[in-house]
C-alpha cells in the first residue's frame, strides 16, 4: 500500500475515535444531567449527528479494510474464471452503488443546508455531508478492487491446497 492510502486509513482512523469520545462524551453528559434534574436539550441532537457520523466512518473503514460482511458460500464454488466474473460484478455494483450514494448525497445535503437543527446552530445539510464522503470512498474502493481483479484474471483465487499427508490405516 502506498503512503496516501495509509496516510488517509490512519486519519480515518483518527477521526473514527475522536467521534466515538465525542459521542460517549454527549450521551453521557446528557444522562448525567438528567438525573440530576437539569437535562441539557443539546444532547440528544448532538449525539444524533455525532451517531451518523461514527457510522460512516466505521463504513469507510470497513470498505478499506474489505472488512464488510460477505457470504461467499455459493461465490467460492464457482470454478475460478466463473470467481473472478462474479467478483467482477460484485466490484461493478459497489462503484454504482457509491456513484449513487455521492449523488443523492449532494441532493440531500443541498435540500437541507438551509435548516438549522433544533437545539444547536448547525445546518441539517450536516447530518448528510458524510455520506459524500463515503459513497467516494465505496466508488474509488470498488474501482481498485476491480482494476486488481482484472489484472489478476489469469491466477486463481483460490489459496493452493498443500497435499496432506495421512497415517496408514493399522
Amino acid at each position: 500500500m502506498t503512503f496516501w492510502p495509509r496516510l488517509f486509513d490512519r486519519v480515518m482512523e483518527v477521526i473514527a475515535a475522536l467521534l466515538l469520545v465525542a459521542l460517549l462524551v454527549t450521551v453521557s453528559l446528557g444522562i448525567v444531567t438528567r438525573a440530576v434534574g437539569e437535562p441539557l436539550i443539546w444532547t440528544d441532537e448532538v449525539s444524533r449527528f455525532l451517531m451518523l457520523w461514527v457510522a460512516v466512518v466505521g463504513w469507510i473503514l470497513a470498505s478499506r479494510r474489505r472488512a464488510h460482511i460477505r457470504i461467499r458460500f455459493f461465490h467460492d464454488m464457482l470454478p475460478a474464471r466463473g470467481w473472478r466474473s462474479a467478483e467482477a460484478l460484485m466490484q461493478l455494483a459497489m462503484v454504482v452503488f457509491g456513484g449513487l450514494t455521492v449523488w443523492y448525497s449532494i441532493h440531500l445535503v443541498q435540500a437541507n443546508y438551509d435548516l438549522e437543527a433544533t437545539t444547536v446552530p448547525l445546518s441539517m445539510g450536516l447530518l448528510y455531508a458524510p455520506m459524500v464522503l463515503a459513497g467516494i470512498v465505496t466508488m474509488l474502493q470498488g474501482l481498485a478492487e476491480f482494476v486488481g481483479n482484472l489484472m489478476n484474471w489469469r491466477t486463481s483465487p483460490y489459496e493452493p491446497v498443500a497435499a496432506t499427508l495421512q497415517e496408514p490405516a493399522e
